[in-house]
């Protein structure tokens, strides 16, 4: 009996025991209380543990019963054999019945094994009693019963003692009750009787739980082997695992035994091999299989993939042995469909293209910012893996970088690809109109999601709306569309329409639609990014051209020429300008704002229209780069990064986290050159914070990069670091380039490289400072510039020396005639007559308030350039100022006639003095619209004298 058990069970381990030494390992410990077997272990001896003590409660309880039952029995048999005993009614009515019945009491308790005998009488007093110390006392508990000629049991519960008792009453020979007889025994001497009986009860009891239990372990070991210590919950899982596997894949399952019958046949199974209801326990020759198929279940063999024949399907079939080295212990065999393998492999293989070229539209759409760019990119990703042609259109607005707006009825086709150069679709440029509410198109904008026509031929709207295009394009061999919004945060951008023809015959279908609206969605997003982009950057742009130079201004010093050219990827912050200076001079000014975006444009503004106010305080280099440095650091320290969207988030000199150009975006710094070139002397002196130094051409052609002190860039927070000057001198016709290191260095060239091909350009002679920029970009310029260019050449001249007149003047006011007689003949030499009195009045206060206010040496100079330069130097640094006189003074007009009468006037500062100039123009009715007044009226003179 116990092999066949074991032998199935064998069995069922051989199928499954794969599974069991995958999962047994870990589920064989499992012997506590959570497998099944633990459980039917606890609960059989829990049972069992429950039967044995109550049954040995049961006996004790019988145990006492019985107990009191043969102490009842006992008590009346020795009180009934004492009342009725010959002379004990005789004893109780002599005189001293206690003298006659003690003796003869004690002896009866004696002789019977009670506890007590006592003789009453009938009001129940004690005649006698074992303790004689009681005689004389009536006795507890009610006797009456007795007295009345009735004889009773009782569990009595009382003085002197708990006891079982009995009371009989003793008649005489008339019948009548002369006194009572009570025998008993006590409780305690019950419990006592019970009490020795416990050992061999507890032994019985625990003997018998040891019995069961050791059953109920037994049982359960056996049962652990067959479930493998699994728990309910695990055995609950595997039957639905089991049943899952077997009924729920695509994949038929059979079992056969060993003699031949089928032990299990899943749904796939019975769907393929077409079983009968009652296939199972029958023979496998007995279920209509194909020999072939019948023989390879029986023949015990492994087999793997072989191709059997059922009814009209060809199947890949697979056995297994359930049994190793024994043919009589069955089979496994698994089999699957090949003629659905090969359909669903065909669909694989189409979802592993579509993700594919899903995984290659995200690689290729939206390599650049350039909408018209990114559009191309999504008709060129489908093209023909998807679609024989696709067209693209978007909004005019979307082009254009702005906001989607106006009609969806209207869009620009932006893009159009295909499998051949002919196509009978609109070209790229054409405006497209969805008039008829019917198409395809107009459907899909309408819905907001894919709308696929299989048959062009039978979509009328889409006929109506175009009648002669659709005509050609059903003559070209167009014949499936699917057409998709490109939707972007919920907006229309345009469309995207996939076009089959001759060359792919099937038509689109509903599997296609996922595939287009997920490769739409990405290009969408794409075309957002570029149109977003394209805004930032042309308002970038704007902004920086409305910041930098539009025009140069108008002077001798130099013959200067510029390029600048902002980045592809980004506007940036690099920036140029010259400025006029008093004396003829003149200013050259290049710099770079580290980041790129409208906040580094508008940086680029401030630090421009800076430069521009210091320039005026007529500052050397140096002075004005320490200046301007400063003033970046209390710009910093006014804009620290605040809460996001907070007016004056994201610094000059702070690290912003924005994006190109977004809010809170901050720039690590700028650089900056200044250079003033004096053409009366030739001498050029300039400071750098950060920024690359110029080049030098000379006049032969030789090309050197002069050394000029490295300065920190500007706004590092290190304004203690002063800067340092060079001087230079240029020869007439030299020529100075100042540049950004965006001209030099690239992703494609180091910053060396791009030095030395520099070099190379400008050693070319005899080039106009715009040909020598033209030269440089020409060579130099990158295909896709990544930072800005800014370029500036100026070609040194010289004022001739005959324009320029110098007197030492001495510190006496006599000596004021002399010179202003000699600077008015030297004006008159030039051909200014018609403004030498203006200039002999202006030499006049500048000399006397000089000599009056100032130190030694007191110098005159007088240049002739655009303007009559004026320029009055003394050795004291007290800076003179304008101010109205009142009518009662007798001076304090001197700075405000020359005010008056000068184009514009002003000081600067050397190391020892300063000097005073101002600027007339050559001729008084020359337009100057800076305050150049008329030939001043001499009456009006005599009102103004000191």
């Amino acid at each position: 009996m116990e092999g066949g058990p074991g032998e199935q069970g064998g069995k069922e381990r051989t199928v499954t025991g794969r599974a069991d030494r995958s999962a047994g390992g870990v589920r064989a410990g499992r012997t506590g209380l959570r497998s099944v077997a633990g459980q039917v272990f606890a609960l059989q001896a829990v049972i069992a543990l429950l039967i044995v003590a109550a049954a040995a409660v049961a006996l004790v309880l019988q145990g006492r019963y019985d107990s009191e039952r043969d102490a009842r029995n006992r008590s009346l048999a020795v009180a009934e054999a004492f009342a009725h005993a010959p002379g004990t009614a005789v004893a109780l009515t002599s005189p001293d019945p206690t003298a006659v019945l003690q003796p003869r009491a004690e002896a009866a308790r004696k002789a019977s094994g009670v506890d007590f005998v006592a003789v009453l009488a009938p009001d129940g007093t004690r005649y006698t009693d074992t303790e004689p110390e009681l005689i004389g006392q009536k006795a507890s508990g009610d006797v009456g019963r007795a007295a009345g000629g009735e004889s009773f049991t009782e569990i009595f519960h009382g003085e002197p003692n708990d006891a079982v008792r009995a009371v009989v009453p003793v008649r005489d020979d008339r019948g009548a009750v002369v006194g009572m007889v009570s025998s008993g025994i006590e409780v305690e001497t019950v419990g006592q009787a019970v009490e020795g009986r416990l050992p061999l009860l507890l032994g019985a009891a625990a003997g018998g739980l040891a019995l069961a239990v050791g059953g109920a372990g037994l049982v359960s070991a056996r049962l652990r082997r067959q479930t493998h210590g699994l728990g309910p919950a695990e055995m609950t899982r595997l039957k639905e695992h089991h049943e899952a596997v077997l009924h729920s894949v695509k994949e038929g399952v059979v079992i056969v035994a060993g003699d031949g019958r089928l032990l299990l046949a899943n749904d796939e199974a019975r769907r393929l091999l077409k079983l009968p209801e009652d296939a199972e326990r029958r023979h496998v020759r007995e279920l209509g299989l194909e020999p072939r198929t019948a023989a390879l279940l029986l023949s015990g063999r492994a087999a793997t993939d072989e191709v059997h024949l059922a009814g009209d399907r060809l199947l890949a079939v697979n056995v297994r042995p359930t049994r190793d080295g024994a043919a009589e212990g069955g089979c496994v065999m698994t089999m699957r469909d090949t003629t659905e393998l090969t359909a669903l492999t065909g669909r694989a293989e189409v979802a592993r293209g579509r993700l594919r070229l899903l995984y290659e539209a995200g690689t290729r759409i939206g390599t650049t910012l350039d909408v018209v760019r990114t559009a191309e990119e999504l008709s060129e990703v489908a093209v023909p893996r998807f679609a024989d042609f696709v067209t693209v259109e978007l909004l005019d607005p979307v082009v254009r970088g702005e906001e989607p707006s106006g009609a969806f009825t209207e869009m620009r086709r932006t893009a159009l690809s295909g499998v051949r150069a002919d196509t009978p679709l609109q070209p790229v440029g054409d405006l497209i109109r969805f008039v008829v509410p019917t198409t395809p198109m107009a459907s899909a904008l309408t819905e907001g999601r894919a709308v696929i026509q299989a048959d062009l031929a039978a979509a009328q709207g889409w006929r109506a709306q175009d009648p002669e295009g659709a005509a050609r394009a059903l003559a070209y061999g167009l014949h499936s569309l699917l057409t998709v919004p490109l939707l972007a945060r919920g907006v229309v951008l345009g469309m995207a329409n996939f076009w089959r023809g001759a060359e792919t015959p099937e038509p689109f279908g509903e599997e296609d639609l996922s595939f287009a609206e997920e490769l739409a969605a990405r290009a969408a997003l794409a075309i957002d990014n570029a149109r977003r982009f394209t805004r930032e950057h042309s308002m970038a742009v704007a902004l920086q051209r409305s910041l930098l130079p539009r025009v140069l201004p108008e002077q001798n010093a130099m013959q200067v020429a510029f390029r600048y050219l902002p980045a592809t990827a980004g506007v940036g912050g690099d920036w140029f300008d010259v400025i006029p200076l008093p004396g003829a001079r003149i200013a050259l000014v290049v710099g770079d704002v580290v980041g790129h975006g409208l906040h580094a444009a508008a940086t680029m503004g401030r630090l421009r229209t800076a430069v521009a106010n210091f320039s005026t305080l007529d500052l050397t280099p140096d002075e004005l780069l320490s200046h301007l440095d400063e003033l970046i650091d209390r710009l910093g320290e006014e804009t620290e990064p605040g809460p996001p969207g907070e007016l004056g988030a994201g610094a000059v000199t702070g690290v912003g986290t924005g994006g190109d150009g977004g809010p809170g975006e901050g720039t690590a710094g700028a650089t900056c050159l200044y250079a003033i070139y004096d053409p009366t002397s030739g001498a050029c002196t300039m400071a750098s914070a950060g920024h690359p130094g110029p080049a030098l051409v000379r006049p032969d052609g030789s090309v050197e990069f002069p050394a000029v002190p490295a300065g920190l860039p500007l706004g590092l927070g290190l304004g203690d670091r002063p800067f340092a000057s060079a001087r230079l001198k240029l020869e007439p016709g030299s020529k100075l380039v100042l540049f950004t290191d965006g001209l030099l260095e690239g992703r494609q060239r180091d910053y060396d490289s791009g030095l030395k091909l520099l070099r190379e350009t400008l050693a070319r002679p005899d080039r106009t400072p715009d040909q020598t920029c033209a030269d440089v970009l020409a060579t130099l310029l990158l295909p896709v510039p990544g930072d800005d260019i800014a370029l500036l050449v100026a070609r040194a001249d010289r004022i001739p020396a005959d324009r320029i007149a110098e007197w030492e003047v001495p510190a006496d006011p006599s000596a004021v005639a002399p010179v202003r007689t000699a600077a008015a003949a030297r004006i008159a030499e030039w051909g200014l007559e018609d403004i030498g009195f203006t200039a002999e009045l202006v030499l006049s206060e500048l000399i006397t308030n000089a000599i009056r206010y100032g130190r030694p040496p007191v110098r005159v100079r007088l240049v002739y350039d655009r303007v009559l330069i004026c320029e009055v130097s003394d050795g004291s640094s007290t800076s003179p100022h304008l101010r109205h006189a009142a009518d009662t003074d007798e001076g304090g007009r001197g700075l405000f006639l020359v005010a008056q009468f000068a184009q514009r006037w002003g000081t600067r500062y050397a190391r020892r003095g300063k000097t005073i100039w101002a600027e007339l123009p050559v001729s008084p009715d020359e337009p100057d619209g800076d305050g150049a007044g008329p030939v001043p009226d001499l009456d009006a003179l005599e009102d103004l004298a000191w």
